[in-house]
């Protein structure tokens, strides 16, 4: 294929899949992709008004039939595959509901002979296959072109699922066949993720004038999720008779197991999958099969693709556990409900508010990919509770709606299993928020949220126990932090003004001892205030916006990301500003003696300084280790429960911890820095300080000691919040 003909088309596609991505109303527009003067430009017109075609009937913008394009763009009557692309319109349209084949001819007269023979036996064409019965109809044992069909999967409003035999490939496969065309699997087909149902390929069934589809994908022996919550619901009832605290994961494994055998397959041997899921208690369980498909709606999500279609048959299982999504239906989206009553109470059972809108009103908001976000809610809700959140089962679409929009009920809150982790609970009611805005943004958010949930040190940092110490700390982070700082300076002073007083202002007249208090008073409280202010504002985010969380406020991305930056810096921008204080208190000493009878010698003010030193050390180090662990096992976590955590943040953590590891080692240099400093000293002035020498040394040591623990608790903090900012490194 040629770069001109390429490239408009690669343009076009990814125009689209960006429309889509930002739920815009208005899709690209064909004609600015359509190249000048070029021999190919009806081979690009083609692929373009097929791409065009697909993403408009599959629910994705204002439908569009091939005789406006050829309105458009007359070209297109010379197009080759001009019946080709008639018959791609008839397929989508009979997706979307009943329309005879005669009635649909009636629109293309000059094309309805060539139309007919295309769909009722033309082999020549690879897409279209001649069955002699309708696809209901069907049994296992029959061959259909290709396909074997051995035994019946499943079947559902997508159509019937056979396992089958793929004989040009010698390869079991999954077969699902339907009549009226069936859904969609070419947003499917472009999709390569390893918890998406792979979709191979698909052929067209012509039979008796009317037209399906058979669609053959990856085959799944572990059942579905379906085949879970049945024997999820068996052990609750199981449990209220006999006190059993629950299988955890091995109800997976168990499932797997009786699916695989109901198959008759042999069952996989241990793995370290399966391992690592009989190690889970079950909300770890719901959390690990949620992780994995929040990621699968993600990536379908940077494709420009929604699912709108999740509920139990449509999640599959591998024989070693690993959950994948199936049947993606794009047009599900505005698609009408049932007839039935007892297909429409499953049909509403897993619609988000916004698609229970959109099918009251027409002209309502499409829903987007935080619908999938809710059905997913709904159904992890389910395996984790054995009931879904809204279990009331409305027999109309209004009924649904308005249970949406009132938020999950008391009592549905009330079977959580004792030991779901708060996190967990925080997570699914997120998802089911009836404000889409309100829910995570996006499938990769909830399966940061989701990984945060196996990681027990790092969930119960983010959500811990609400009675907690942690969690009535965080209401006094200005008091702590303020303390933190203050209480480590307020010790340096009293060391460095009984030393300095020791050792020079007994000597000095009481006249200079009145100068320099004066000037300490103001420096000092002139740098007090100073660096207060300076530090209030550097950390306004910490100030405002966990107040704001708790009180149930939304925050865009870019105050969580400078509300994080800032919580990993307060402790270097409040070691800046201390050691700067410390260091001009030191600097000026001099002025303040200007003008006394007791000038300061260059011996005096060496050891003024050194001393000075020390004490800034003492005065920067205990505040920036105590600071950083109060900030890390407190404040930080409450950041990361609102999602949207970048890259950035694992690299912050790992610095702060490199940086934590630098000023624990200061730590413990404070005690040799005081004693190789009192070396410099005269005998006679040695003899005065050596008491309070051996008291700060002391001291020093317990307080390493003590900081020291601090620091190793931190490290395992920040390494669970490292693991959850950046999962997999």
């Amino acid at each position: 294929m040629t770069i001109a003909r390429v490239d408009p088309v690669a343009r076009f596609t990814a125009d689209w899949q960006h429309c889509v991505r930002a739920a815009r109303t208005n899709p690209p527009h064909l004609a600015d992709y359509v190249p000048d003067g070029t021999e190919a430009r009806v081979a690009v017109l083609t692929n373009l008004v097929r791409i065009d075609l697909r993403h408009r009937w599959g629910g994705r913008g204002p439908a569009k039939r091939i005789a406006e394009y050829r309105k458009e763009f007359p070209e297109v009557d010379a197009s080759p595959e001009l019946v080709d692309l008639v018959c791609e319109e008839f397929a989508a349209r009979r997706s979307r509901g009943p329309l005879p084949l005669e009635e649909f001819l009636a629109e293309y007269p000059e094309l309805a002979d060539a139309v007919r023979a295309r769909l009722s036996g033309d082999h020549s064409h690879a897409g279209v296959v001649r069955v002699d019965r309708d696809p209901a109809d069907l049994v296992p044992g029959q061959r259909v072109d290709d396909f074997d069909l051995r035994t019946e999967l499943g079947r559902g409003r997508a159509g019937r699922v056979f396992l089958a035999r793929q004989l040009s490939m010698q390869r079991v496969v999954a077969v699902r066949v339907a009549a009226a065309g069936g859904a969609d699997p070419q947003p499917m087909v472009q999709l390569d993720h390893p918890n998406i149902v792979r979709v191979f390929d698909q052929r067209m069934l012509a039979f008796g004038g009317e037209i399906g589809r058979l669609v053959y994908m990856q085959y799944l022996p572990g059942g579905t999720a379906a085949q879970l919550l049945e024997r999820r619901r068996a052990e609750l009832l199981q449990r209220r008779r006999a006190a059993d605290p629950g299988m955890g994961g091995a109800l997976l494994l168990g499932a797997l197991d009786a699916a695989i055998e109901a198959k008759g397959e042999i069952r996989p041997a241990d793995s370290l999958v399966r391992a690592e899921l009989a190690t889970l208690s079950w909300p770890e369980t719901v959390a690990w099969i949620g992780r994995r498909l929040a990621d699968a709606l993600g990536y379908a999500d940077r494709h420009g693709i929604a699912h709108h279609a999740i509920d139990p048959a449509n999640v599959l299982f591998t024989s070693e556990g690993i959950p994948k999504l199936a049947d993606f239906a794009p047009g599900e989206s505005t698609a009408a409900p049932p007839d039935s009553p007892a297909a429409l109470r499953d049909w509403l059972a897993y619609r988000s508010p916004e698609q229970l809108a959109a099918a009251l009103d027409p002209d309502a908001p499409a829903p987007d990919a935080r619908s999938d976000l809710f059905a997913l809610g709904v159904l992890l809700w389910e395996l984790l509770t054995g009931t879904r959140p809204f279990a009331d089962n409305p027999a109309t679409v209004e009924a649904a709606l308005r249970t949406r929009r009132a938020g999950v009920p008391a009592a549905a809150l009330a079977r959580l299993p004792g030991d779901c982790p708060p996190a967990l609970r925080r997570v699914l009611l997120t998802c089911l928020d009836p404000d889409p805005r309100r829910r995570w943004q996006n499938g990769a958010v909830l399966a940061e949220q989701l990984d945060l949930c196996l990681d027990p040190r790092a969930r119960d940092l983010v959500d811990p126990p609400e009675r907690s110490w942690r969690v009535r700390l965080r209401a006094w982070r200005v008091v702590l932090v303020g303390l933190a700082i203050a209480v480590p300076n307020m010790l340096a002073s009293a060391y460095n003004i009984d030393h300095n007083n020791m050792l020079m202002h007994s000597r000095q007249s009481a006249q200079t001892q009145r100068q320099f208090e004066i000037y300490s008073v103001i420096v000092n409280g002139f740098g007090f205030a100073v660096g207060t202010v300076l530090l209030i504002y550097l950390a306004r985010y910490l100030i405002l916006v966990p107040h704001g969380l708790r009180a149930g406020v939304r925050y865009d991305e870019d105050t969580l990301r400078k509300a994080r930056a800032s919580a990993v810096r307060l402790g270097d921008r409040a070691a800046l500003i201390i050691f700067s204080m410390w260091l001009l208190s030191g600097l000026v000493y001099p002025l303040a003696l200007r003008g006394t009878t007791d000038p300061v010698s260059a011996s005096d003010y060496a050891h003024f300084m050194i001393l000075h030193t020390i004490s800034g050390v003492i005065a920067v180090t205990y505040p920036f280790l105590l600071t950083n662990f109060f900030i890390v096992r407190c404040v930080y976590p409450m950041f990361l429960g609102q999602g949207g955590v970048e890259q950035g943040a694992a690299d912050d953590l790992r610095a702060l911890r490199r940086r934590s590891g630098w000023y624990l080692l200061l730590a413990a240099s404070i005690p040799l820095i005081a004693v190789a400093g009192s070396t410099l000293l005269h005998t006679p002035d040695l003899a005065k300080i050596i008491v309070t020498l051996r008291i700060m040394c002391i001291a020093s040591i317990v307080a390493f000691v003590a900081v020291y623990l601090l620091f190793r608790a931190m490290e395992q903090d920040l390494d669970a919040l490292r693991r959850v900012t950046a999962p997999g490194l």
